[in-house]
Formats: structure tokens, C-alpha cells, sequence
């Protein structure tokens, strides 16, 4: 049975609806689903009624930045009591810390004569604030473009490039991410339930044995082992750290969005599909 349980909307960084994006995944033949929106549940609703109405079982899910002692790394959170006014808070929390920080960055590229609107910039989120669309907001400038072009020597700048020159650059600072302590994650789920399973761990090498048993101690449940950020070395290792610890493995595309620019290959799915039954343990999580 294909499953995908990591996916984006509108409500975070994706580019289309909870029902778009429910529609794009019947046609692709996926049974069970998580919308998987960085800190906010804004488009769970829209989209277990758009996954019900084609016959894709929906799960509840999340991504959440987070920490632990120094160590940054991003949790999928699945099952959970969706309308606990805890969840709600602490992701508030993060929303406005995270804006703070958008707003900080915005200052400054208004500082440096790019043309930005900030108030309407930001007003246009109403829940998580994506870099990628900000992004696309400063490009939509004709001026902001051309500056970007001749500083950059690039007739056709990428997003990527464009983040790395004028959002990570250490010259200017980095856009600080709204981390949660992994405790008070771990806490709250005791209150509303659900899974707690460590994101795409190889794409910020993660990966560590040592790192893994200490989270599988706090009581972290599971890790996502099929992702288009993993090699299949990763995922080879991956499947022994899983075993060792008893962790569940789960699977998830990461999808954003169509890529464009003519490619062949558009999105993850038409080049890998992602399987229950080579998921241990994964009907924990999808039933």
C-alpha cells in the first residue's frame, strides 16, 4: 500500500490547498496521508474532509522544530488531540517568535534599498511564516530582481541562492528557527497523545547511533526512514539504528510543490514511491 506521511500545504511552505494537495495524492493512488505543516494544524481540518471524500485515510501530523541540549533537529508529531489548547499555545509560541525573526530580516533587506512592503509581507501569514515564500514575495518586485541579478552575477538566480546570499548569510545573520525544547514537546504529549518520530534525520546528519539511543530514551518512538533527503547508505543504516532501538520507521515524500523550470523529474513520487510493508512497525502509526 503507497503511503506518504510528510507532506506540505499552503499553510506553511507548500503551494497547494489541504484539498489540492489531497486531489494530487488520489491521483497518484496514496491510501494514507499526514499534511505535515511546519508548526501549525491550520489545514488538518480541510484536509481529513478533502482525504475522506476520495478514500485516503488522513493522519494527523505536524513538523516542529526542536532541540535538545545543543542539538537542533525537526520531529514529525502524528496522532495527537489536534484541538488541545496546549498544542495550540505552544504553537502560537513558535509563530510569533518566528515572525519576530522574519520581520528582523525584512528590516534589514529594506536597509540594503530592496523594495518591501513588511506589514503586507507578513500579514499575508497568518499561521507559520515560509522563507521560500517570502522569497517569492521579494522576487514579485521587478527592481528587488534586477538588484538581485547584477549582485549576484546570475541571470537566473535560484531560491536556494538567493536564501544563501541575503537570509543565511553570516555577513548579515542567520534566520534563528523557532526550536522547542524536545522536554516540553515530550510533556505535552503525555496530555494529547500521539507519535513522536525524528524528521529526515540524514539531511542534517542525524544519524548518529549515540544520538539515536538518546532519544529513544527520552521516548522518541520513531524515525523517518524513507525521504528524497536519504541515500540508500543512509537508509541501509537507518534500518539497523530502527531495529537496534525498536524504533518505527515511517516514510514521506516532503512535498512542496510542482519544481518546474521544465524538468522531468517534478516531485519526489515520480522517482520513488514509499511502501507500508517496508516500514517496521509503521500500522502503530497509520492503523
Amino acid at each position: 500500500m503507497r503511503i506518504d506521511l510528510q507532506m506540505h500545504s499552503t499553510y506553511s511552505d507548500g503551494y497547494m490547498t489541504p484539498t489540492k494537495l489531497a486531489k494530487f495524492m488520489a491521483s497518484h493512488e496514496i491510501k494514507v496521508a499526514s499534511l505535515t505543516d511546519h508548526n501549525t494544524v491550520g489545514g488538518q481540518a480541510e484536509f481529513k474532509l478533502a482525504c475522506d471524500k476520495l478514500g485516503i485515510k488522513a493522519i494527523p501530523g505536524l513538523e516542529l522544530y526542536v532541540k535538545l541540549n545543543n542539538a537542533k533537529f525537526n520531529i514529525l508529531w502524528y496522532n495527537f488531540d489536534a484541538s488541545s489548547p496546549e498544542l495550540h499555545k505552544l504553537l502560537r509560541d513558535t509563530q510569533v517568535r518566528r515572525r519576530r525573526q522574519i520581520r528582523i530580516i525584512l528590516e534589514r533587506l529594506a536597509s540594503m534599498g530592496f523594495k518591501i512592503n513588511i506589514e503586507k509581507t507578513l500579514d499575508y501569514f497568518n499561521h507559520y511564516v515560509p522563507i521560500n515564500k517570502i522569497v517569492d514575495a521579494l522576487v514579485e518586485e521587478p527592481a528587488n530582481l534586477r538588484k538581485i541579478k547584477k549582485e549576484l552575477n546570475l541571470k537566473n538566480p535560484t531560491e536556494g541562492q538567493i536564501i544563501k546570499e541575503y537570509i543565511n548569510n553570516p555577513s548579515y545573520g542567520f534566520l534563528i528557527n523557532s526550536y522547542v525544547n524536545i522536554e516540553r514537546v515530550l510533556k505535552l504529549r503525555k496530555l494529547i497523545g500521539g507519535q513522536l518520530v525524528v524528521c529526515h534525520p540524514g539531511k542534517h546528519n542525524r544519524t548518529k547511533r549515540e544520538f539515536m539511543a538518546k532519544l529513544r530514551k527520552l521516548g522518541i518512538e520513531g524515525l523517518e526512514l524513507l525521504s528524497p533527503h536519504h541515500s540508500l547508505s543512509i537508509v541501509m543504516h537507518l534500518q539497523r539504528v530502527a531495529r537496534e532501538f525498536d524504533f518505527i520507521e515511517t516514510g514521506g515524500s516532503d512535498f512542496h510543490r510542482l519544481e518546474g523550470d521544465n524538468m522531468p523529474l517534478q516531485y519526489s513520487w515520480e522517482y520513488y514511491h514509499i511502501k507500508s510493508r517496508h516500514l517496521r512497525g509503521i500500522k502503530k502509526i497509520i492503523g
